[in-house]
């Protein structure tokens, strides 16, 4: 466990970067007071347009060697390699898939690739041990979890990632989707969501050109516990 909270990041951080998008004032952005909407305008709508923008994710996600990962729906793989290289040979991928078809897929593509580890994962929970994990990647993922559960299964997330752990769901967002709406989810809904099993959304980030967004939460104890010095 790491002795820091260095992904514990509060809006101030968030709001620093969007000031550092703001552009300079010109006859086609009349304003330098907002992100110019050039940035995020969509030009490509197709399924996979968030793999597109890998380094824009990845960066986001702010992985380390000797990190341990949970692709929770990890389905080609495709991902999941990309966080292999991130954590290095000292670091884990779990590779979770709810169809053992899946999983013995990933586990002849990663048959080679030590730090990742495809399992067969259950539908109700991660299946991992406690405290475990430093970081849960949901990548087009959370709309397929049970609408009658998902609070639930946030409080399940909490159990195996570390009090520092982070838990990041990318996801199409409806509002601007022009194709695909039905696999996505309002980010209004996955805050909710995550707020009632405990979690607190710290970063929401769209991918710029595609219809998806990327939101990092923490939980509610990593930066609301009380202070040993509360109340004296």
């Amino acid at each position: 466990m790491r002795s820091s909270f260095r992904h514990v990041i509060t809006s101030v951080g968030f709001i620093t970067l969007l000031c550092g998008a703001v552009l300079t004032a010109t006859a086609e952005c009349p304003t330098s007071r907002i992100v110019s909407p050039q940035a995020f305008a969509q030009r490509d709508t197709s399924g996979y347009a968030h793999r597109q923008k890998v380094d824009f994710v990845l960066d986001r996600l702010d992985i380390r060697a000797g990190d341990v990962v949970l692709d929770l729906g990890a389905g080609d793989g495709w991902w999941t390699e990309h966080l292999a290289r991130k954590v290095g040979t000292e670091g884990t991928v779990h590779a979770a898939e709810v169809s053992s078809e899946l999983v013995a897929r990933l586990e002849k593509r990663f048959a080679q690739v030590t730090q990742v580890k495809p399992y067969l994962c259950p539908q109700d929970n991660p299946g991992l041990p406690e405290n475990s994990v430093d970081l849960v990647f949901i990548s087009a993922v959370y709309h397929h979890l049970n609408k009658e559960t998902r609070v639930q299964y946030w409080q399940e997330l909490a159990k195996v990632v570390r009090p520092a752990g982070r838990v990041a769901v990318l996801e199409t967002y409806p509002a601007i989707a022009t194709r695909g709406k039905d696999h996505g989810t309002q980010l209004s809904k996955l805050v909710d969501e995550a707020e009632q099993g405990g979690w607190v959304a710290v970063e929401v980030w769209y991918l710029p050109g595609t219809q998806h967004y990327l939101a990092i939460f923490v939980q509610q104890t990593a930066i609301f516990a009380p202070s040993a010095s509360a109340g004296q």
